[in-house]
């Protein structure tokens, strides 16, 4: 028997009780057979249970068994009370749902995929990374889970959510798990159930849904598999494709990501707060960087991931670019294994990761912390096209006219310093990546938003330009040549007025040269 668990309300969605509005002491609740629901009055949920097992109270249950990622119960150092992940309601999280059905059609179904555990090799895992879609519109950070967000009528959704059960064994080996009724009680999900039975629960969604949206994963296991039109496993008896077909539907699933892009684009005030928080503390490491005298590119790398953490961050968001000397000529260089030598420059493109929303920050210093004339008159000649590039960044522009007029900012600075450049050197030679792209969860976000779309108000962007002197291309003055430098800032889009999140990370010359000055003994200096 598949056993499922329901929530349902009999009030509208604006008035439901939400996580953050709940007691987390025990709660009375009534047994009877069947399958599991919970009503809501105006005042206190209720329970219903199928079995006859041990009285649960609201979130009692699964705060004493543990969860899969940390909740305010469990760890009240990394959220308040209220959100489901760090600075992010559980409210927040209903109107992105809400949001979501509001452009798609009465009688639609949009089906997500949580991503699973990746292995190296053997039993050796790399860290878990969540679907962004997919924790964008629930804060589920589990891997193995499917969600469902149904449209049965106008303005309302019932939200499914599908993960891996309780298993005390595997959770003697792995930690706690969110389960089923931690899917319920935490998150919100209206109906829940065991991700093994999944085939049965999108059946029967299947069946009564008019269209269905979809991206169809890369399948690499015995989950993705069933979702993947062509691969097959022993376990998974048919593909999302045929289920579809069953039931006489499109074949074709209609996309879905493009429209929950559309979404995360645009940041809400709570997210900006987040972003800011990432952008704060991994501007304040990068500067503390600067006076650190580092010999080996490997103890820069090694410091930045360390400094992001104890700032307050949760990891590096990427595998950043530490660059000494010419190795800064490869824009995405990650090797990260050389040494860093007296008179040359370092660039780092580095960022930390807070509450699953990501900083991405590019600086460039001397490693013995004094620009020579050659790096300085570079470095100011990126530099003030940066600050100008800012200005830009407007609800009266797009990332494309930005781009333009950084190229033609580029040939006015460059020649100021003796450079005999035209418009195709500069971008198919020494500035041959885009001045920026959307930031949020993802490092690139967004991607399939337009670049030619004019900025819009709660967009978060990166400004980013760069040179790079060839070392062995006589069309440039010598002194230029193997110098990289890139600079980088967050910049949130709000009317005419942009506001740079990473400002904490020193830029100016004058302030690169005194933190390089400074002797940081720990990060509270």
């Amino acid at each position: 028997m598949i056993r499922q668990y329901i929530r349902r309300s009999r009030t509208p969605p604006t008035g439901r009780i939400w996580a953050h509005q709940l007691s987390t002491r025990f709660t009375p609740i009534k047994e009877c057979t069947g399958i599991r629901s919970m009503s809501t009055t105006d005042i206190l949920p209720t329970y219903i249970q199928q079995s006859n097992s041990k009285t649960r109270g609201r979130r009692g249950f699964a705060v004493q068994t543990g969860f899969g990622q940390p909740t305010f119960e469990t760890r009240p150092h990394m959220l308040k009370q209220g959100e489901l992940t760090p600075g992010i309601s559980a409210l927040e999280y209903h109107f992105r749902r809400q949001k979501l059905i509001e452009q798609l059609p009465i009688g639609a179904a949009a089906i997500l995929v949580g991503n699973e555990v990746k292995y190296r090799s053997g039993a050796v895992f790399y860290e878990f990374h969540q679907n962004p879609d997919f924790f964008y519109l629930s804060g589920f950070n589990e891997p193995r889970a499917v969600m469902v967000v149904e449209k049965p009528v106008e303005n309302d959704y019932v939200f499914h959510l599908y993960v891996q059960p309780k298993d005390e064994r595997k959770e003697l080996w792995e930690g706690p798990r969110t389960g089923v009724d931690g899917a319920l009680e935490v998150f919100n999900a209206d109906e829940a159930g065991d991700i093994k039975f999944i085939r049965k629960y999108l059946d029967d969604i299947i069946a009564r849904s008019t269209s269905i949206y979809m991206d169809i994963p890369a399948a690499n296991s015995e989950i993705a598999s069933f979702f993947h039109p062509h691969v097959r496993r022993a376990t998974m008896e048919v593909s999302i494709l045929e289920l579809i077909k069953h039931h006489r539907k499109d074949a074709t699933l209609r996309p879905l990501t493009r429209i929950v892009q559309s979404l995360r684009a645009i940041k809400s005030d709570a997210e900006l707060q987040v972003m800011n928080k990432a952008g704060k503390i991994s501007g304040q490491a990068i500067t503390r960087a600067y006076g650190r005298r580092f010999t080996k590119e490997a103890d820069l790398n090694a410091y930045l991931d360390y400094a992001f953490r104890i700032g307050g961050c949760e990891k590096s968001a990427y595998v950043p670019v530490v660059a000494g000397g010419k190795n800064a000529l490869g824009i995405h260089y990650t090797r990260n294994d050389d040494v860093l030598n007296d008179g040359d420059m370092v660039l780092i493109d580095a960022g930390g990761q807070y509450g699953g929303y990501c900083a991405d920050i590019s600086r460039a210093w001397p490693v013995n912390g004094i620009f020579t004339e050659p790096q300085k008159d570079l470095y100011q000649c990126v530099l003030n096209v940066q600050k100008e590039c800012i200005k830009l960044a407007t609800t009266s522009n797009s990332l494309e006219s930005i781009h333009r007029s950084s190229v033609d900012l580029f040939a006015l600075e460059l020649r100021n310093v003796g450079f005999n450049a035209s418009h195709n050197d500069i971008n198919a030679i020494l500035y041959p990546h885009y001045v920026g792209h959307h930031l949020g969860l993802d490092v690139h976000d967004c991607p399939d938003q337009s670049r030619r779309q004019n900025l819009q108000n709660g967009n978060v962007i990166t400004i980013e330009p760069g040179i790079y002197v060839p070392v062995d291309n006589p069309k440039f003055p010598k002194s230029f040549r193997g110098i990289g430098i890139r600079i980088e800032d967050n910049v949130f889009i709000h009317d005419d007025s942009p506001i740079v999140t990473s400002g904490e990370a020193a830029k100016e010359i004058r302030d690169v040269e005194r933190a390089c000055e400074l002797s940081w003994s720990d990060m509270n200096a």
